[in-house]
């Protein structure tokens, strides 16, 4: 029993983000509201964020001079703000940390400001992964 105690004393004092690793037809569903805005299939979303974070909430690439945050992968370079990156454009007006939770609301808000000004090119698995043969990506009962 002593030996529990620590363990659970480390538990209450440091509670873990609990990342969220969906499925495709989870992200299907939670994104269906996403379908053709910006004339962009809901299926090549699924895609696209597949490949560029595994559906997972907690994804972190760092490159070179930007890390990638969250289920969209938004960069700190222009996206949000944080302190690797002090002069960042932030043009979501947001702190990268919160794309790293499993709220997908400001996820959402800020990938939709990346498709008005970027488009969907913007996460690099679009066009070579993700342009046709979708049927694969497709959750809808048929």
């Amino acid at each position: 029993m002593i030996s529990f105690v620590p363990l659970l004393l480390a538990a209450i004092l440091f509670p873990a983000i609990q990342a969220v690793q969906f499925t495709k037809c989870e992200m299907f569903h939670l994104l269906k509201d996403m379908n053709g805005y910006r004339d962009f299939t809901l299926p090549e979303l699924i895609c696209t964020l597949f490949h560029a974070s595994a559906y997972d909430t907690q994804a972190i690439v760092e490159n070179e001079r930007s890390t990638e945050y969250g289920l969209f992968q938004i960069s700190n370079k222009h996206w949000c703000r944080s302190d690797q990156i002090p002069e960042s454009r932030n043009i979501c007006g947001i702190s990268c940390d919160k794309f790293l939770d499993d709220d997908l609301t400001d996820d959402i808000m800020c990938a939709k400001k990346i498709l008005d000004i970027k488009g969907i090119d913007y996460w690099l698995a679009h066009k070579p992964l993700c342009t046709d043969k979708l049927e694969q990506w497709n959750c809808e009962k048929l």
